[in-house]
């Protein structure tokens, strides 16, 4: 059974930054694509970015282009958004997702395509 487990979240000033971990377990890392969504209050579940395997491509939503980046550590089984110039808009519960790769490419986003999800954790950010 694979496991997901994010850390990092909490609260923040505008301008400020974040960094998320999503840390896997119970399965074949390199298997896997694990990317980031969040879901504000009121709002559907969005993807937020998205990585390969090796880690050489990468999606991210229009709103959060230029600000957040993710990556993969495939020695330590975890996958990072690091946030930053972040907003008000911003403020959301962020999850991270594992898909199997084989079965999804990297720009199938649709979170009814992955399997696993980590429990969540809260970024607000203040005005």
């Amino acid at each position: 059974q694979v496991q997901l487990v994010e850390s990092g979240g909490g609260l923040v000033q505008a301008g400020g930054s974040l960094r998320l971990s999503c840390a896997v377990s119970g399965g074949t890392f390199s298997r896997y694509l694990v990317d980031w969504f969040r879901q504000a209050p009121g709002k559907e579940r969005e993807i937020v970015a998205a990585i390969s395997q090796t880690g050489g491509s990468t999606y991210y939503t229009d709103s959060v282009k230029g600000r957040f980046t993710i990556s993969r550590d495939n020695a330590k089984n975890t996958v990072y958004l690091q946030m930053n110039s972040l907003k008000p808009e911003d403020t959301a519960v962020y999850y991270c997702a594992a898909k199997d790769g084989l079965r999804y490419p990297i720009m199938y986003v649709a979170p009814e395509g992955y399997r696993y999800w980590g429990q969540g954790t809260q970024v607000t950010v203040s005005s």
